[in-house]
């Protein structure tokens, strides 16, 4: 009898928990709030997607969201630069070169000029000067997952995901059907402003994959 009562009880317990995903997905998140789910599954390219209107960031892998966070984005005044960014440069330990030697623990740069992640004082609304500060957790949780070259796109008003790969290509881990290609242009923005594509290996598709 005790057996089925805890059956039961399981069985409820999982109908009524919602999943990471569909908590990370729905609304806003508090100021300095964040979740987490990186169970290290899932496969594709890691990259960062931050939205100015909505002060978060989602981390995917592939398709895939496996974290997301409050943000304080640039004031006004001190506009946080929309366009895609790779990372340039990590320490864990750092201090602003502009801002009185501000600490700016697990610091990621995205642009030589000062424009960089890291954790810092996180209200919920735009108070930074240009970078984009993180709870101090996930920002170290981010930091360790990174590395140079890791795409972040700071948005207006975006946070879904840049690719949309099919299933199957995600659950081959030794599949190498797409890329994240580096391109060119301007990466602070406007009219040909650098963004992410996706290149076709042509290891698997010949020359069809060239064109």
């Amino acid at each position: 009898m005790l057996f089925f009562r805890l059956l039961i009880l399981l069985c409820c317990a999982s109908f009524c928990v919602p999943s990471v995903r569909a908590q990370v997905a729905d609304g806003p998140l508090k100021p300095g709030a964040f979740t987490w789910n990186d169970d290290g599954v899932a496969d594709g390219p890691l990259y960062l997607i931050v939205s100015l209107a909505r002060q978060q960031v989602h981390v995917y892998r592939g398709d895939r969201l496996i974290g997301a966070a409050s943000v304080s984005t640039g004031t006004k005044n001190k506009a946080t630069p929309t366009g895609s960014f790779p990372i340039l440069q990590k320490r864990q330990w750092h201090r602003s070169n502009l801002y009185s030697n501000a600490p700016m623990p697990f610091m990621q740069r995205l642009t030589w000029d000062g424009i960089a992640l890291h954790a810092g004082h996180n209200p919920g609304y735009p108070a930074s000067h240009g970078c984009i500060r993180l709870p101090y957790a996930f920002a170290q949780k981010l930091f360790a997952l990174t590395r140079i070259g890791t795409l972040t796109e700071v948005t207006t008003d975006r946070l879904s995901a840049a690719l949309m790969l099919d299933p199957l290509v995600l659950g081959d881990s030794g599949s190498s059907v797409v890329t994240f290609g580096m391109g060119g242009g301007d990466m602070r923005g406007g009219a040909g402003a650098f963004a992410p594509s996706l290149e076709i290996d042509p290891a698997i598709f010949g020359s069809w994959g060239r064109w």
